[in-house]
């Protein structure tokens, strides 16, 4: 294999490029990624780059000195995908040609239908987004968060630290209800009220509410049960969908996501996906599903590499379980795991009314997922032997 093109340039797509060298690969790299901006780290543009305790500079992912040897095609979209030629086109109308490609186009924040046009509202997935909203906040005022999700709740803290009056709307019966579960989504969510933050569930949103004229700004987010949530700046954290419309045609398998095996691998020869736009089958839960946190994007761009440069002859060690963290209102949450795979939920340790527990996830007596709130040292332990049962599960097969 004498050339490589990594489709993306945010953690999944640096990670893969790190590792292709890491593994011994001396051939031509190209990086094409559609921002402008040179990897940088999400996690803070919701907590520490909102609230304005961090620079940009300090979410910068490269290492000072690293060296890819790649070539950077920053502000280029892909287009399309010719895999007979392995031809990458860019919506400029460049065409990038290789022997290997790793899709790792990511995903993009879903947004509200009759949001748009108004000034105030706003998502948050890139550091553009994270610009536009930091300033908003700074005015203060009244915030609305459509969605009770973690991007939502982050957001929520952010902004009732920095004084702002906040709700929070979720449309499901119970916050967090769908990486937790009913029982722990409730003791989580439960944070806002701790805080002075409002958190309506089971009810949608009908509508935006602005000043009228072209450039008109957001006055209030109207309920779908009738009631009326004054508002000076809004947030949309409803989701995200994968990046993968450039794909279409292509004959790479598209199911929620690039359907991948257990390595990354498509049905595509030579074609590998990683990240947030990536479904990878998981043998824990006998499905395809993409994992959108920060580790997996870190991690398993290693294995799909190995699955690229070997041409699938060499299998990688197993992807270990999701893991994800979130820190709200000076708290931490960690979890690990696949909480849609146990029929009984336990706290072990603490107290959820000290908002300080370790929760485990069992089917019948084994482990599939952990929780730990502000209980860091435990919840690493478990997270170890649930990776290390995962992987004898899956040595089993």
């Amino acid at each position: 294999m004498k050339s490589v093109a990594v489709v993306g340039a945010s953690l999944a797509g640096l990670s893969a490029a790190r590792a292709l060298r890491t593994q011994g690969y001396d051939g031509r790299l190209v990086i094409v990624g559609d921002e402008p901006h040179r990897p940088y780290d999400r996690p803070p543009l919701s907590k520490e780059f909102l609230a304005g305790q961090v620079a940009e500079s300090d979410l910068v992912l490269e290492a000072d000195g690293e060296e890819l040897g790649a070539e950077w095609l920053l502000g280029a979209r892909a287009v399309g995908l010719d895999r007979v030629d392995r031809a990458i086109r860019l919506a400029d109308g460049r065409t990038v040609r290789a022997d290997g490609v790793v899709v790792a186009t990511g995903a993009s924040a879903r947004a509200l239908p009759g949001g748009h046009g108004l000034q105030g509202v706003h998502v948050l997935r890139t550091l553009d987004d994270a610009r536009a909203l930091r300033e908003d906040l700074a005015r203060g005022g009244r915030l609305v968060v459509i969605g009770g999700g973690f991007i939502g709740a982050e957001v929520a803290s952010t902004a009732r630290g920095l004084g702002l009056e906040v709700t929070v709307v979720e449309a499901a019966p119970t916050a967090l209800a769908g990486p937790l579960g009913t029982a722990m989504g409730e003791l989580v969510s439960a944070l806002h009220a701790d805080h002075g933050v409002r958190l309506l569930c089971g009810v949608g949103v009908q509508a935006l509410s602005g000043d009228s004229g072209e450039g008109g700004r957001v006055r209030a987010v109207l309920l779908q049960d009738g009631r009326r949530l004054p508002a000076d700046t809004v947030v949309v954290g409803v989701g995200a969908r994968p990046c993968v419309e450039w794909l279409e045609g292509s004959g790479v398998v598209l199911e929620n996501g690039v359907r991948c095996d257990a390595a990354g691998a498509t049905n595509v020869p030579g074609v590998v996906a990683v990240g947030d736009c990536a479904a990878w089958y998981d043998p824990a839960v006998g499905a395809h599903r993409r994992v959108e946190h920060w580790t997996g994007a870190r991690e398993r761009p290693a294995a799909a590499v190995t699955t690229l440069l070997s041409g699938g002859a060499t299998v990688p060690e197993p992807s270990r379980p999701p893991y994800f963290w979130s820190d709200q209102y000076d708290v931490r949450i960690q979890f690990a795991g696949c909480a849609a795979g146990a029929d009984s939920v336990a706290i072990e340790e603490g107290a959820a009314d000290d908002r300080s527990f370790l929760a485990v996830y069992r089917p019948g007596d084994r482990l599939v997922a952990v929780l730990g709130v502000d209980r860091t040292r435990p919840f690493m332990r478990l997270r170890k032997q649930l990776a290390t049962e995962a992987a004898q599960k899956a040595g089993s097969r």
